[in-house]
């Protein structure tokens, strides 16, 4: 069976001008040609990508700011042009892009929703079949008649996604909108995105954030960075290399950092048992968090205390690590490192904050100075392996029942 999305050798082209008028008249283009051109540059958003989409498939797209993923789903969803390269879209697309993409302001949310099916090549039946499911999973019933413009950023995506999951298209386009969502409304759109691939066999090509989605909802995931293809894999392992980028623990030059400076951090990772610095650990897997500092005011002189914070990045800070005592003189540079056995963390993205204090005056305390990625263990923790909907802690449990 041919790929329902087939991308071959693309690429898109922008000109960046410099120190051009953001209003340019006729009279500035005809003096224009006696004077010095403006400089420009070109940009490639996407340079010569090729990967391949199956039917029925959640295909995720990664990748930090600027790397090229939104420029890919306006070139699929026919918004612009590539400057080279070929496009094969077998099927019908509907796409879930900016706030506010393919509706009319104007225009009530019932008509919006007609009007999106029309240019799906739906026919007026087709959509009514389909309305009602349409009004309840959005949650908009009371506003149907009023224009989209007065919406919320909210209700406009609860309605957007609703149209786009509930109307018959073969391919699904979704941009990092769920966002916009509150959390009851996202975990509803990811049942709905597995239920649409599983059930209907449609496609998505979902780009995102949350780590904890694409590993979630995907077995498959292309990693962009500045226009390229860095990986096409396992999502576990896109997440992993994703994580890497960037993430060099160097916290030198970090500008949001608090404190009197009388103990600065330059360092920080995770490592393994082996010492090992690490960005994917197991479930149930030994870890430890490390943190270099320097002592940058002379010898400290009163306590000296530290504190780790553990977060999770769907459910925030989950836990604040620190010795049970405080520390009396330390050296003036060295390593901090907080030790966690048989880590009970579940399947998801974490990180940790460290802070320093000196006589309870905090000397340094830096946020999310590492980031690694948890994956489900092979060996069953705490009695079976545990399932990723489970939650972010796996306790230690022992059960019973008496009569």
């Amino acid at each position: 069976m041919k790929p329902v999305i087939e991308i071959k050798n693309l690429s898109k082209q922008y000109t960046i001008y410099h120190n051009r008028p953001s209003y340019y008249s006729l009279r500035d283009e005809l003096v224009s040609i006696f004077k010095k051109k403006d400089s420009q540059e070109s940009f490639w958003a996407l340079d010569n990508i090729s990967f391949d989409v199956n039917r029925g498939e959640i295909f995720g797209v990664i990748g930090p700011n600027g790397a090229g993923k939104s420029t890919l789903l306006k070139v699929l969803s026919r918004i612009t042009p590539p400057t080279k390269g070929k496009v094969v879209l077998r099927g019908r697309v509907g796409s879930l892009l900016e706030v506010g993409t393919g509706f009319h302001p104007e225009l009530s949310g019932r008509e919006n929703v007609f009007l999106n099916g029309a240019l799906l090549g739906m026919t007026r039946k087709e959509i009514s079949k389909k309305f009602d499911e349409i009004v309840d999973f959005a949650g908009v019933e009371k506003f149907l008649d009023t224009p989209v413009k007065f919406y919320s950023s909210g209700m406009y995506v609860r309605l957007a996604f609703a149209v786009a999951a509930h109307l018959e298209s073969d391919i699904l386009l979704v941009d990092e909108v769920l966002a916009v969502g509150d959390a009851e409304f996202q975990k509803k759109c990811l049942g709905k995105m597995e239920e649409v691939t599983q059930k209907q066999g449609r496609t998505i090509l979902f780009v995102s954030h949350n780590m904890d989605a694409i590993q979630s909802l995907c077995d498959r995931a292309v990693l962009f960075n500045q226009g390229v293809v860095v990986f096409d894999g396992a999502a576990h392992e896109s997440v992993s290399r994703y994580l890497n980028i960037g993430n060099s623990g160097d916290l030198k030059n970090r500008g949001d950092r608090r404190g009197s400076g009388a103990v600065r951090f330059t360092r920080a990772w995770v490592e393994n048992e082996k010492g090992e610095v690490v960005v994917t650990v197991s479930s149930g897997q030994t870890i430890r968090l490390v943190a270099e500092y320097f002592v940058s005011s002379g010898n400290i002189k009163g306590d000296f205390d530290v504190a780790f914070a553990l977060n999770s990045s769907t459910h925030g800070q989950l836990s604040d690590l620190s010795p049970a005592t405080s520390w009396g003189k330390i050296a003036d540079h060295g390593k901090i490192i907080c030790e966690l056995p048989n880590v009970p963390l579940n399947v998801g993205v974490y990180s940790f904050n460290i802070c320093a204090r000196v006589d309870k005056e905090i000397a340094d305390w830096v946020l999310d100075v590492a980031t690694f990625n948890v994956i489900s263990g092979t060996q069953p923790i705490y009695g079976k392996i545990p399932d990723k909907d489970q939650g972010c802690f796996l306790f230690e449990q022992k059960w019973d029942i008496k009569s």
